[in-house]
């Protein structure tokens, strides 16, 4: 009888080690095959954590391994945190979802009057507004001298790649929109309202509000990517102009109970609401169609019946289930996060590598958490579906250099490239000249400038001296009839450049007397 007793209150520890032994080995085994430092693992269900830790080290060739704290940038998984602090006003009756955003923010502007009149709440939040992918991110990425306000005001000049709400199209600027939002109708700014009325409600006492906060020298996973062929320690994102779109810093342990609020409808641990059930509901829905594409063979499970934009998630069906998530990317930093209502499971991956782990790991620990059987091998899957992808990288930068006609001369002298130009919406750029070589420099973004080498005929190719860009760009100048420079376009060199880059958006006109 003795010995029934002992088994009957040893089942729930043996089961519970058994659980995180699992884990451990998929979670060991994604990194190994990926050759991430480090990562921060969250699985929750039926209202428990049940895995909340960190894996390998914080930081390559040191050997401080990463904690359930050690915080990652999550980058956009931030953007759900803004679409609950605009639920939260909703709910006090200080803004409503479908009221435009000029009955609150008079001075917001976009290029067409129409959408500038129309543009509503809710289109802040859902990659519908007629923008092109990424346009605008050169305002505030790489780190910029403009502040919020100026980003805001500048959005007016940015013209659409398609009708309002006729298409997806992923940005981040109209987050930090939002945030304005945030802070004219809360009188806080949005890193107080999120990291007062959000973070310090739901428990997260370890998680920051400042992509700057990644430079700090407390718990802090360390950033790495490859550069020129080499994974190493690169400089994470710094600038704190829109971090309501991705400037949430979090761990483990913290990401676990954002992921129990999420699952239990906004309902904090304390049984008090960070919003109401309806509220959640509403930042669950879909609004904006996405493309539901059949997904490659070697991760099958993730083709799509239906596929939505909702407010700050991404949402569609996953083994016949409705199923929440979003991604994240920043500089050395990359996040999943998902979690399915009805099956009360949630899962997170943070990592401080940019390796696909992050997605591979992720499918896999959701796979995991619903006990599918057999399991799919998404760490296999991706792991090959990346040597695809680089071989055809490799194939496409081939075919750049091939087409490439190395006798064809630039028209002019190089001294009559030079000068000042400006875009609408970004501002100046300047094309100097000195000592028989010709140099860019963006005029608001530091980091964007360097040396200017000489493609084909009048395009240069932009290589930045700082080499972590990763982003080298060409630069193609069009003469009048007469020689001189009427425009010039900017391109991505590598097909591999983030979007985030969005030079095709830029059209620079020499600026007068300059």
């Amino acid at each position: 009888m003795r010995r029934m007793l002992l088994a009957f209150l040893l089942a729930p520890a043996i089961a519970a080690a058994q659980t995180s032994a699992a884990i451990d080995s998929i979670v060991e085994r994604a990194i190994k095959t990926f050759g991430n430092q480090g990562a921060a693992i969250a699985v929750v269900k039926d209202g428990k954590v049940i895995v909340a830790k960190g894996y390998g080290v914080k930081k390559l060739g040191a050997p401080e391994p990463v904690g359930p704290d050690t915080r990652f940038g999550i980058a956009s998984n931030s953007k759900a945190f803004t679409a609950t602090a605009i639920g939260m006003l909703v709910e006090e009756g200080k803004l409503q979802w479908d009221a435009p955003v000029i009955r609150y923010l008079p001075e917001f502007a976009m290029y067409d009057p129409f959408v500038t009149r129309e543009l509503t709440v809710r289109d802040l939040l859902v990659h519908r507004s007629g923008f092109g992918l990424g346009a605008g991110d050169l305002l505030w990425w790489p780190a910029s001298t403009y502040d919020r306000k100026e980003i805001m005001r500048r959005l007016r000049f940015i013209k659409p790649a398609t009708s309002f709400r006729s298409a997806y199209a992923y940005d981040n600027v109209l987050y930090l929109v939002a945030g304005e939002l945030i802070e004219r109708l809360s009188g806080r700014t949005w890193e107080q309202f999120v990291q007062e009325r959000i973070l310090a409600r739901v428990g997260m006492t370890a998680s920051t509000v400042r992509h700057s906060d990644a430079a700090g020298n407390t718990d802090v996973a360390t950033t790495h990517a490859e550069v020129e062929g080499t994974v190493r320690v690169i400089g994470p994102m710094t600038s704190d102009n829109t971090n309501p779109a991705g400037g949430i810093n979090a761990g483990a342990r913290d990401i676990a109970k954002w992921l129990l609020v999420q699952l239990d409808s906004g309902k904090l641990a304390d049984g008090s609401r960070l919003v109401s059930a309806r509220t959640a509901r509403e930042i669950w829905t879909g609004v904006t169609p996405m493309p539901a594409a059949t997904a490659a063979p070697e991760i099958a499970p993730l083709s799509k019946q239906f596929n939505l934009y909702a407010l700050g998630f991404q949402t569609n069906d996953f083994r016949g289930r409705k199923l929440m998530w979003h991604t994240g990317g920043l500089p050395g930093y990359l996040s999943f996060l998902a979690f399915i209502p009805e099956a009360r499971v949630g899962v997170a991956v943070l990592t401080n590598t940019e390796t696909p782990m992050y997605a591979a790991l992720g499918w896999s620990l959701l796979d995991y958490a619903l006990g599918t059987k057999p399991p799919w091998d998404f760490v296999g899957g991706y792991a090959t579906i990346v040597q695809r992808q680089k071989d055809a990288l490799a194939r496409a930068r081939k075919s750049v250099d091939s087409a490439r006609d190395s006798l064809g001369k630039p028209s002019l002298a190089l001294e009559k490239y030079a000068g000042t130009y400006e875009d609408a919406w970004y501002g100046e750029i300047r094309v100097t000249h000195a000592n028989g070589k010709l140099r860019i420099a963006f005029g608001h973004t530091p980091q964007l400038q360097g040396e200017m080498v000489h493609w084909q005929h009048d395009t240069f190719l932009a290589k930045w001296d700082d080499r972590e860009m990763r982003a080298d760009a060409f630069v193609t100048f069009q003469l009048n009839p007469d020689g001189s420079i009427d425009q010039v376009k900017l391109s991505a060199a590598d097909p591999a450049t983030d979007f985030s880059f969005d030079f095709q958006d830029l059209l620079l006109k020499p600026k007068p007397g300059k």
